[in-house]
């Protein structure tokens, strides 16, 4: 049994989540406003993710449709949205609809949901929505992602298919547990720059998504531009079937 989060514990952690991620950045020579840390809420409540936003954090993540849909209007409209978690083709009216300051979708991982974006965004009149295409870079069946070798072939389809649609980099989850390797970065890491290549842009203009709570320094010092951190913040999640006594 975990205790519950005491006043203040989540914005104390996003102090020092923060303070690690640019230590990070630091020792690899790069900027500290070159990462953006992304505070993933997933089963966390409106409250604690208000306690993070009053100190002034502005990112944060959600993996369900439903959970970010009824979130969202609860809270601020200047928070920039990221929806984490694989999306179906039969929720993206919902999302788009139901979360206006949606900024971000990093987990496209075939033309078909790219499309279903490109339409929706179209038929609702939003501006063009920013994505990230999710790689599978560990190569287990049970992970959501393009195969690393179908990558350029998808970014080009949402680059020149999908006109509502800005591609803004490559995103990845890493293993099974959660956690990463360094072969998990390096593939992507290479993944972006065969997007670049064929492309003919900037590697800095191509964000790469990788590293949560358990790696996300190392993810940073391997070129990570973008870090999704839910437990390190917010503490443990907590499901539905957990045990009523607890």
């Amino acid at each position: 049994m975990s205790a519950p989060a005491t006043e203040g514990a989540a914005a104390t952690a996003l102090r020092s989540v923060l303070a690690r991620a640019q230590q990070a950045a630091e020792r690899c020579g790069r900027s500290p406003e070159q990462v953006r840390v992304v505070a993933v809420s997933k089963t966390k409540p409106v409250s604690l993710i208000r306690q993070v936003y009053d100190v002034g954090h502005r990112c944060f993540g959600e993996n369900y449709v439903q959970e970010i849909v009824e979130k969202a209007p609860q809270l601020p409209s200047d928070i920039e949205w990221h929806f984490i978690g694989n999306l179906q083709s039969n929720k993206v009216k919902s999302l788009l609809a139901g979360v206006p300051n949606l900024d971000m979708v990093e987990s496209v991982d075939d033309e078909k949901i790219a499309n279903h974006l490109d339409r929706m965004v179209a038929s609702l009149g939003r501006k063009p929505l920013k994505v990230l295409v999710q790689v599978n870079t560990s190569g287990e069946e049970s992970k959501f992602g393009v195969d690393p070798s179908y990558c350029v072939q998808l970014v080009k389809h949402v680059k020149l298919g999908c006109p509502n649609l800005i591609f803004a980099g490559l995103m990845t989850i890493g293993m099974l547990d959660y956690s990463s390797t360094p072969e998990n970065f390096e593939t992507l890491s290479n993944c972006r720059t065969e997007v670049c290549k064929e492309l003919g842009i900037p590697e800095e203009q191509c964000e790469l998504s990788m590293g949560m709570s358990a790696d996300f320094e190392q993810a940073i010092e391997m070129g990570s531009t973008n870090v999704r951190i839910g437990s390190t913040i917010f503490g443990a999640r907590e499901y539905l079937k957990k045990d009523k006594s607890q």
